[in-house]
């Protein structure tokens, strides 16, 4: 049982800086000279890559449930992609990921939605939680891996990279839209799944805490607003059980499979024949 978190807990001012920065940065999307339609698309792309791509199919379904396998360059793809969305290195997203659904909605889980909105939100982000100093007990199948170190380390310099790219590729307003704008969404968007999905919508399954189907948080997120589906069969890479729960991540999952490159996928009882 990992200590609890009913204690004050010490706050981090690395990612408050962090975080102050890039929604202020964000900001400067209101003024008319950064805003331009080829900048809007280079946002919408990039949240497209880094939270579909990169953060829901590859650090989530691939890798922190292994609901489905892939070509190791594709795996190692996807988690290039999740690591542009600066959530975190990857090492650390999978290992906080896998507690809270060993711990999900008790004291032990990094962002217990029993705390309230807030916290399981992001203010479990920008405070020194307990089960940071137990994420190499939940990441050995890929603590060890180099190019997840890789990415680990050097998340903050690849994303330094991808904005001069875009710097040169259509000037500030695409730095703005492609990196500030993007991130901030990315980064709600994903925590709406521990707040929102823990607070809003309707449970299918008994699954002893408090993810609920939320269909707007899975509008928003290519289909991981199916939370109560997902924490009912945690390793199913189909979190849109029923026909009419939209999971655009899982007809990405079955497009690698028509194509060879995903196999051994795995599937709740009741949706493998829908």
């Amino acid at each position: 049982m990992i200590v609890t978190t009913s204690k004050k807990l010490p706050r981090d001012w690395t990612i408050i800086v962090y975080m102050i920065l890039i929604h202020s940065f964000a900001l400067f999307a209101l003024s008319p000279s950064n805003f331009s339609w080829g900048a809007v698309g280079i946002a919408i792309f990039f949240y497209w890559v880094t939270g579909a791509l990169g953060i829901t199919l590859g650090f989530h379904r691939l890798v922190s449930h292994r609901s489905f396998q892939t070509p190791k360059w594709l795996e190692y793809l996807l988690v290039f992609c999740g690591t542009l969305a600066c959530q975190g290195g990857v090492i650390q997203w999978v290992g906080l990921h896998r507690i809270h659904h060993k711990f999900s909605d008790t004291k032990s889980d990094p962002h217990d939605s029993k705390r309230g909105f807030w916290w399981s939100h992001m203010g479990w982000i920008i405070h020194k939680i307990p089960a940071d100093k137990y994420i190499s007990l939940y990441t050995q199948d890929i603590s060890e891996d180099h190019f997840y170190k890789f990415c680990q380390i050097f998340m903050i310099p690849i994303q330094l990279f991808l904005g001069v790219f875009l710097y040169f590729l259509g000037g500030k307003a695409f730095v703005v839209w492609g990196i500030f704008v993007r991130l901030v969404v990315v980064l709600h968007f994903t925590w709406f799944v521990n707040s929102a999905t823990h607070k809003f919508g309707y449970q299918s399954y008994k699954s002893n805490d408090n993810s609920r189907n939320c269909w707007w948080v899975a509008l928003l997120t290519f289909g991981e607003g199916w939370h109560n589906n997902h924490h009912a069969y945690q390793y199913s890479a189909r979190h849109g059980i029923t026909w009419w729960e939209i999971d655009i991540t899982w007809i990405t999952i079955k497009f690698l499979r028509f194509l060879g490159l995903a196999k051994n996928v795995k599937l709740a009882p009741k949706s493998s024949n829908i």
